[in-house]
Formats: structure tokens, C-alpha cells, sequence
């Protein structure tokens, strides 16, 4: 059974570290500091312990977590000027686990160049090697069956059992039994194109379709995620380690006397009755609320613009423009097609009786739909309609679309820092083995309203025919957004302002993989599962540029990827960590969450963000040795 959550009277009120925030990072640095048993653990998550909820441990029920107060925090962007104004939702998990416990449970692996280039942009000791031992840390994969080897396509190299051997994570990673003809026809479609995939994902170099593992226990046909990797009932157990839920840290306290620097000392926290107190902490306070709110902590704390602090009545801590800049997301576009008869569909549970007898089966048997993630992905380099870029048109492109002259003023630190990313982007993209886009292929519809009160309106089927759904997704924006504190009130979400498009590069590479997707659907074996003549929705073409460009516009969302709002850098360069992700200005303060990537991660982010908690948990060990 999962162990009850501390209440307030059961609490110490000093410990070692405090990590704000029980999500995905939250949990695994806060579990891997527990195997000390010489130091104590305080996480305060603002969400509930959700972790013996059928909904969040059960696959097929995601759909229900979205715009769910319980669940989920429900964000929405501020209106897009590049996207008809439209305001974009974006889930976000609100509970013991965070994202972890909502996602897709779709699982990508960064890559080889993308890591790099941490490093490139003045983060010493960040590379790929340095970085892989903490993507084998976290989890481990189930080696696929012969049926999903043969049906899938998970052979030809796509899956190496040493990578296996080398993992050792409680993060449990499957390849389903449920795979079927779309599965099929994806892979050979994309090996047509000449987009097969011939190495093993999880190796740091990708290109092609492959079918990726999900995050789900092949044991139980659960949710694999942060709160049942990390904070099993022996881990709940450790005498060391104290989890409070429902509590929202209003601010981080720091000792300003006397110091060289201001210290982190603890944190003021609300309770779910409205009572405020401090708790203290002696070593560290440890950030980890993800990319929107970590840096409205950090600046309702007063870490960050003096003006924006000043505003709000803030007294200022560190004098930090940079937090809550910089951000970067994933932005994509899903375009549905009505499948031929007798090609399989999830669109069939809309009908109220298939689908609680799916649930009935799951929860008689474990076995079915309910159990299982049938996405299955794609990485491809810079296309348009004809296919993977040249070296000529990747270069006219950016000549186009990107800023190509060198700052004109060398002294402004932040202009020639965004001129170095854009370059290091731009040499990283015209590589013909970069992935510049994601496809995914949905087995069922999923429709952008032009105005969603929630992500999860894009679950529900609401047309009455079956269909498939290609989404193409930006792997590298080149835009940059933003989010910070609406008021002094933590209650109060933060602003966010994904910035969608503002460099035209993004919505130019976008419009183009959508080309290339009219390109696919046209190419057998795929070509053959959509009805001749079919409903496709949005009812528009991307023949044409313009008519690409402006489907983008109508129907781009976000993927769910927001990161890099309080990014590891230089300081001079933008940064608000350090490469050891502690906060530049004050000590005792640290990031180890998805806003400290300084750049976006190709594909979906989850096995990034658990490989850096897995090496920020080192970091904090190292120091604490070192100390």
C-alpha cells in the first residue's frame, strides 16, 4: 500500500535539502538523496498523491487527466500573434509525479549533436558522453517480443540488448503486444522515402521512423512514472525522507546578513488550509517545479528582473533579467485521416459499451487496449515535399529566414549570445542526419478546436468516422518565449508567452514538414490504410507553401516540451544557473528541472529531464562530499 502523506504535525521542521517540487526531477533527486542515511529530505509537491488512481496508472485513460483540477494545472498561453491570436492550452501534471504521471508515455532519447551542443554554448563538462551513463540510470527497457519485432519493425539494428544491459533504472520501458498494420505500414512507408532506421535510438543517433518504447511496466500494464520508479513504499518508507503534498511554496527564505552572498536558508510554504510557515533547510534548497513554475518561484523568492520584482512589491534578491527568458517548447501541428474499413482505430471507444468492456478486460485481466500505447514515431531531417532538404535549399532557407549578420554592437553580451545559439542551430540543422522534425502517428483522431478549454479536447473523438493522426513536430526552435509572475500571489499562474513562430525560421521548417506529410500519406504502405476520398481534418492542403504556412497558423499547439526558462549558461550569456545547475548570485540554491536545458532536446523530453536529476542528484552528493 502507498504510504499516506505526511501531514504538518508529523513534520521536522529543519532538514538537510528541500526540494520543491514531487514531479519527475523532484522525485529523483529527492529519492537518490535518501540512500544516504545521514542526511534528511523534505519534498513539498503542490498536487495530490494520486498514485494508487486508476486514471493515472492506467494508459488508456489518459484523456481524463487533462483540464482536470486534480490532475492537472491546465495552462494556457497568452494570445499568439503569429498563430491568429489563438490561445494555446498546455497540460501539466499537478500531482506526485508531475508530467511524468500525464504524459503520453511516449519515450525519445536525445541526441548526439543536440548535447553537444550544451556544451558549446560554455557548459563545461556537458557532453554526450559525459551525459549517456545518466540515460541508462534511470531506466530499464523490456526487450520487445518477436511479434513487435516483426509487426513494429523493431529489428535491422533498431534494438541493441548491450544499450539494455547497460540500464539499470527503476523507470520501467515496454514495447506492447498491440501493434498492427498501421504500426506496419509506418515503418515501411518512412524505409520507401528512404527514412529507415538502421541504428538504435537510444545511442544518441536517429533518423527514420522507429517504434519507441512506452513507459509502462510490461508486468503490471501501468504507467511506469516518477512516483512508482522513485518513491516505492521502500523508498516512502526511509526514515530520512518526509513527502507533503498539497502545499504550495510561497517563496525561498535567504540569510542576507553578513554574507558574500545571500544564502538559501529554507522556504515559506501555504498549506491546503491557507496556514503559511517557514521550514528550514541546512545544506540546500533544491528547485524543481518545472519550467513554468521554477522561475516564478525564483521570482516571487526576488531572483530575477529588478523591474518586473519592483512591480510586484518584491524586494530584490538577485538582480536576474535572465529567469524565466530564454524559454523554449515544442511546437506541432496534427493533421487526422479517415482510415479505410477494417484498418483499426481507437475511435471505435467512443462507442460507451467497446469501451467499458476494454476497462472490464484491463481490470479483469491486464490485457487489451487499456494497457498498452501504440504511438509510434519518426525523425527526419530538414523535408519539403520531395523529401529530406538539400545542402543548398537547408542553406537558402536560413539565408531567408534567420538573422544572418553579426550583431552591431559586440558589447551587448545578450545580443551576440542569441547570435551564437542561432549559428550553433543553424550548423546543427543543415547536418543531413539531424533530426529537424518529429512525426508521430496517433491510431485514432485528434481534432484542435480553434479555441480548447483544455488539452484534453484533443482526446476526445468527436467526428463520427475512424481515422489515424500525423502530428509533425519543430524539434529545434529557434523562437524564444517566456513566463513570469502575474502577481506576488503563488496561487496566481504565471504568464506564460511561448512566443510562437517569432522567428519566421520556425513556422518556414514547420510549413515544410507538413509538405512532407502530404508526401507520406500518398506513399504505400501507408497510402493504402486511409478511405479513398477519406475526411481529413483540418480539410486543408499543404501542397503549397501558403497553404502550409497558414494550416500552422490555424492549428499549431503545443507538444508539451516548455524548458530552458532558467537556462544552464554563462551568466554573461544569459544564463541562470551554472554548469553544476546552482543559481548564479546566491549559494545553497539549485535547478535540476526542464528549465535548465539550454537548449530543446529533439523528441519527447521525459528521458532527458530524468537523466539531468539523475546527474544533478550526483552533483549535490559530490558537493556535499566536498564541502
Amino acid at each position: 500500500m502507498t504510504a499516506a502523506p505526511t501531514t504538518e504535525s508529523s513534520s521536522p521542521e529543519t532538514f538537510d535539502y528541500i526540494v520543491v517540487g514531487g514531479g519527475t526531477a523532484g522525485l529523483v533527486v529527492a529519492s537518490r538523496l535518501s540512500e544516504d542515511p545521514e542526511v534528511t529530505i523534505l519534498v513539498i509537491e503542490a498536487g495530490q498523491d494520486n498514485t494508487n488512481d486508476p486514471l493515472v496508472l492506467t494508459p488508456g485513460l489518459l484523456p481524463a487527466l487533462f483540464g482536470n483540477d486534480k490532475y492537472d494545472w491546465d495552462f494556457h498561453s497568452t494570445p499568439q500573434p503569429t498563430l491568429h491570436n489563438r490561445t494555446i492550452p498546455r497540460g501539466g501534471g499537478k500531482m506526485l509525479g508531475g508530467s511524468s504521471a500525464l504524459n503520453l508515455m511516449l519515450v525519445a532519447w536525445p541526441g548526439r549533436g543536440s548535447i553537444d551542443a550544451w556544451g558549446a554554448l560554455g557548459n563545461n563538462g556537458w557532453t554526450y558522453d559525459s551525459f549517456e551513463p545518466y540515460l541508462r540510470k534511470f531506466a530499464r527497457t523490456h526487450e520487445p517480443a518477436d511479434a513487435a519485432r516483426e509487426v513494429a519493425r523493431v529489428k535491422d539494428g533498431q534494438y541493441d540488448p548491450s544499450v539494455s544491459e547497460a540500464e539499470s533504472g527503476p523507470i520501467q520501458l515496454s514495447f506492447g503486444s498491440g501493434y498492427n498494420t498501421t504500426n506496419t505500414a509506418w515503418a515501411d512507408a518512412f524505409a520507401n522515402l528512404g527514412l529507415k532506421m538502421s541504428s538504435d535510438p537510444r545511442k544518441g543517433t536517429a533518423v527514420g521512423a522507429f517504434q519507441s518504447p512506452a513507459s509502462i511496466d510490461p508486468a503490471t500494464k501501468t504507467r511506469s512514472y516518477a512516483a512508482s520508479g522513485y518513491l516505492t513504499p521502500e523508498i516512502r518508507d526511509r526514515s530520512n525522507l518526509v513527502v507533503m503534498t498539497e502545499t504550495l511554496v510561497s517563496r525561498i527564505i535567504f540569510d542576507t546578513s553578513g554574507q558574500a552572498e545571500p544564502v538559501a536558508t529554507g522556504v515559506k510554504i501555504r498549506t491546503k488550509d491557507g496556514s503559511e510557515r517557514a521550514i528550514n533547510a541546512r545544506t540546500e534548497v533544491i528547485m524543481a517545479a518545472g519550467a513554468l513554475q521554477t522561475p516564478q518561484i525564483l521570482e516571487l523568492s526576488g531572483i530575477g528582473d529588478k523591474s518586473l520584482l519592483e512591480k510586484h512589491g518584491i524586494s530584490v534578491i538577485v538582480d536576474n533579467p535572465n529567469v524565466g527568458e530564454h524559454l523554449q517548447d515544442h511546437p506541432s501541428v496534427l493533421i487526422s485521416f479517415e482510415v479505410a474499413d477494417g484498418v483499426p482505430s481507437a475511435d471505435i471507444f467512443r462507442d460507451p459499451s467497446l469501451l467499458q468492456g476494454a476497462i472490464a478486460q484491463y481490470q479483469e485481466t491486464r490485457e487489451g487496449p487499456m494497457g498498452q500505447s501504440v504511438l509510434t514515431c519518426a525523425y527526419a531531417p530538414l523535408v519539403d515535399r520531395e523529401g529530406s532538404l538539400s545542402a543548398e535549399a537547408r542553406k537558402t532557407l536560413f539565408d531567408e529566414h534567420l538573422p544572418a549578420s553579426a550583431p552591431t554592437n559586440q558589447s551587448n553580451t545578450a545580443v551576440a549570445a542569441r547570435h551564437a545559439e542561432h549559428e550553433l542551430l543553424r550548423s546543427l540543422l543543415t547536418k543531413p542526419d539531424e533530426p529537424g522534425v518529429q512525426y508521430i502517428l496517433y491510431p485514432t483522431q485528434a481534432i484542435i478546436a480553434p479555441h480548447p478549454k483544455s488539452l484534453g479536447e484533443l482526446m476526445i473523438p468527436r467526428e463520427p468516422e475512424n481515422f489515424v493522426s500525423v502530428q509533425c513536430v519543430l524539434n529545434y526552435p529557434f523562437s524564444r518565449g517566456s513566463c513570469h509572475i502575474a502577481s506576488p500571489d503563488v496561487a496566481d499562474k504565471p504568464v506564460w508567452d511561448p512566443n510562437y513562430n517569432a522567428e519566421a525560421a520556425d513556422l518556414e521548417i514547420l510549413a515544410r514538414g507538413l509538405r512532407f506529410v502530404e508526401t507520406l500519406v500518398r506513399t504505400q504502405p501507408f497510402a493504402g490504410l486511409l478511405r479513398e476520398g477519406g475526411k481529413r481534418v483540418p480539410d486543408m492542403r499543404a501542397d503549397d507553401l501558403e497553404g502550409a504556412r497558414e494550416i500552422v497558423r490555424q492549428y499549431q499547439v503545443s507538444e508539451q516540451h516548455p524548458t530552458s526558462s532558467c537556462a544552464m549558461l554563462p551568466r554573461e550569456l544569459g544564463g541562470v544557473v551554472d554548469s553544476r545547475l546552482r543559481v548564479y548570485g546566491v549559494r545553497g540554491l539549485r535547478v535540476v528541472d526542464a528549465s535548465v536545458f539550454p537548449l530543446e532536446q529533439l523528441g519527447n523530453i521525459q528521458t532527458t529531464v530524468y537523466a539531468v536529476a539523475e546527474r544533478a542528484a550526483d552533483f549535490i552528493k559530490q558537493d556535499r562530499k566536498g564541502a
